[in-house]
């Protein structure tokens, strides 16, 4: 991710809601040496910032409604969540939670683009999103999977201003030439009754013993430590409750 901190257009929050938080949170702060804080205040409903150090890296919410999976979701960094949740639907995509204040720290909300993939949007105020990137342990890369690349890039591209690179085998996504994501073709790689998701890849020094470690943790290994053609090593894993995250060498993503 050549992005150093959050700005506008950019990713600047991973999110997990899981049906265990406490299990959740064993998993990744063993997986990853994250510490756990709480929000104390009632209204947080047990709201968790997973930490690296002193460094603000993901969030862990419990669910908020029946039936919905335990995965993990990104945030992109907007000036103005009212003017993007606009955007959006004049895009063709929709809103599944109009634009929300959260406390005092910004205001949000949830969306989905035209294949029915789900991400939120972010506007800080005393809460900027993540405070590390690409460092083991941090938010290194995030990607969509998607039936329908050709959409996608014209959706995303109008919303948030992002650049296209189209490779041989993949697509990046990227501001003022600083990618920090890609989108893979679904095709017939996936189930047809997988939904089209975004899914963040977390910075390691070590893909192949992290990979080990995720499995003697309870999670599984979708896709086995892999050297990418001019790219990093990375895998793909579900940890125990199912949240589908990758990892890849710190500094290598490109």
């Amino acid at each position: 991710m050549k992005i150093d901190k959050p700005a506008p257009g950019a990713p600047c929050w991973v999110e997990l809601a899981s049906s265990d938080p406490a299990a959740s949170k064993a998993f990744y702060t063993e997986l990853f040496g994250w510490r756990a804080e709480v929000d104390p205040r009632p209204e947080a409903g047990g709201y968790t910032t997973l930490l690296l150090g002193e460094d603000a890296v993901a969030g862990l919410s419990p669910q908020y409604r029946e039936g919905q999976p335990t995965a993990w979701s990104v945030s992109f960094a907007t000036a103005d969540a009212d003017a993007t949740a606009a955007a959006v639907r004049a895009a063709g995509g929709s809103l599944l939670m109009e634009p929300t204040e959260v406390l005092d720290i910004g205001r949000f909300a949830v969306a989905a683009d035209p294949s029915g993939a789900a991400f939120s949007i972010w506007q800080a105020r005393l809460f900027n999103g993540v405070a590390l990137l690409n460092e083991p342990g941090s938010l290194g890369w995030v990607e969509l999977a998607t039936r329908d690349t050709h959409g996608a890039k014209e959706f995303y591209s109008r919303v948030f201003g992002w650049s296209v690179t189209v490779g041989e085998m993949y697509t990046q996504w990227g501001l003022a030439g600083r990618d920090f994501g890609g989108m893979m073709d679904m095709a017939d790689q996936f189930p047809a009754d997988v939904p089209p998701y975004w899914m963040p890849y977390f910075a390691v020094a070590d893909v192949d013993s992290t990979a080990e470690r995720s499995v003697g943790l309870g999670a599984s290994v979708t896709l086995p430590p892999t050297d990418v053609p001019d790219g990093p090593r990375l895998a793909v894993l579900h940890d125990p409750h199912g949240a589908r995250f990758g990892i890849h060498v710190a500094d290598q993503a490109s």
